[in-house]
């Protein structure tokens, strides 16, 4: 008679169980032994779980849970944007048709610090009169909760505003100015005349923390509404004048570099900042210049410098006011991405744009964001000091000088980066 087998191997299967199977040995006398693989839903040496009904018959499987379908997630609309034409920034369609407002700012002393130009598209700067400059700001994408204090129009400005057949936003002008507003120029041919004699205490007002004439103040909200009282539309189609680009990678900007020139009565100066791309301003009396309305300080991503031809305005007054070349051609420096490169400026008429072209002749290519230009008088010193070249980048380490692995894993920001 032959020997029963010292051991008998007996594997179980659970059917529509949480285990897994177990490979249990089974001595002669018939007492388990101990379980060589975990239940993965009990500890080491746990009884066996029953594989079917107590008289020995076959095990009925689990039901299975009736597959239910994941739901499927409402697809979100990629939005649709659209480059505003003045700056370039990607906005609403609608935003980027908003019809351009533009608005002189006064520059003297007592108008310090002024109001809006952070929210700014482009900001012209050009001579008045007796050694001061004046602003205008030219809004379109951009919303500011407060602009000021606002002054008296000058022709050139107007010309300036044309470009962008622009609600045209003063105080007042010169006789020259204010024949072409008075006209039907300044009723939408050319701009449309939004003065503070006809529109004040409505959409525009005088504030009591300053005195008089630098106490004219709007915001972005009211110009909006006094577009349609004008009778102007709303939203434009506007074809853009310049061309716009994405910011220089970070290893392609210089470090520092400046700008400066002055006004008789304002030195300004621009520093580059690398990390942001921007131009940080300065001004003669207030040093950093800040918008008093937003708080933030005055940056632009463009610097332009033209040079212009100015002469005394013979309108039989004594207030000394200025005439300016605007149509023709000159000298502008363009500064962008930390670099600064010599070119030219040209305007063909009242309406035209100003357009910008770098040495080789063919048209400069702008950093997306706010633009500074600068109109200096025919003689006005420049400085231009270049900032040094970008930093050369680490060199990456070789696998034998790789430090061991994290447990964190990757760390980034401002730990070393581990791999």
């Amino acid at each position: 008679m032959r020997r029963a087998p010292a051991a008998i191997l007996v594997l179980v299967v659970l059917v529509g169980g949480v285990g897994i199977g177990v490979l249990a040995a089974k001595g002669i006398n018939g007492s388990p032994a101990a379980s060589s693989v975990a239940l993965a839903s009990g500890s080491p040496g746990s009884p066996e779980p029953s594989t079917g009904p107590s008289d020995g018959g076959s095990p009925s499987p689990s039901a299975s849970p009736t597959d239910s379908p994941a739901p499927t997630p409402t697809p979100v609309p990629t939005p649709v944007l659209a480059a505003d034409p003045l700056d370039g920034v990607m906005v609403s369609p609608s935003l980027a048709k908003r019809h351009v407002v533009a608005v002189m700012i006064d520059d003297q002393q007592d108008a310090r610090p002024q109001s809006g130009l952070s929210k700014a598209s482009i900001v012209w700067q050009a001579p008045a009169e007796g050694g001061i400059p004046r602003y205008m700001l030219l809004f379109s994408e951009g919303t500011a909760p407060a602009i000021g204090p606002v002054r008296s129009s000058r022709l050139y400005f107007i010309a300036w505003a044309a470009e962008w057949n622009a609600i045209y936003t003063h105080v007042g002008g010169s006789p020259q100015a204010l024949a072409l507003l008075h006209s039907a120029k300044g009723k939408g041919s050319v701009v449309y005349d939004a003065d503070e004699f006809r529109w004040g205490g409505t959409y525009l007002w005088r504030i009591k923390t300053r005195f008089a004439p630098h106490n004219v103040y709007t915001d972005t909200k009211h110009l909006v509404a006094l577009t349609k009282r004008l009778g102007a539309k709303p939203l434009v189609s506007y074809k853009a004048h310049w061309r716009f680009a994405a910011d220089a990678p970070l290893d392609q900007r210089p470090v520092g570099g400046t700008i400066a020139f002055a006004y008789p009565q304002n030195a300004i100066k621009y520093n580059y900042d690398r990390k942001t791309n921007t131009y940080l301003r300065s001004v003669s009396v207030e040093g950093k210049q800040v918008d008093a309305g937003t708080k933030l300080r005055i940056a632009p991503k463009n610097v332009i410098v033209m040079w212009m031809s100015f002469a005394p305005l013979n309108d039989g007054s004594t207030h000394g006011r200025l005439e300016a070349q605007y149509i023709g051609s000159g000298r502008a420096w363009i500064s962008t991405n930390g670099k600064t490169i010599k070119g030219t400026w040209k305007k063909t008429k009242l309406t035209g744009p100003t357009l910008f072209f770098g040495p080789d002749g063919k048209p400069v290519t702008l950093t997306v964001g706010q633009t500074f230009v600068n109109v200096v008088r025919l003689g006005t010193v420049v400085t231009v000091k270049p900032g040094k070249p970008a930093p050369a980048p680490s060199p990456s380490p070789s696998p034998s000088d790789s430090p061991s692995p994290s447990p964190l894993g990757d760390v980034v920001g401002d730990w070393r980066l581990v791999v």
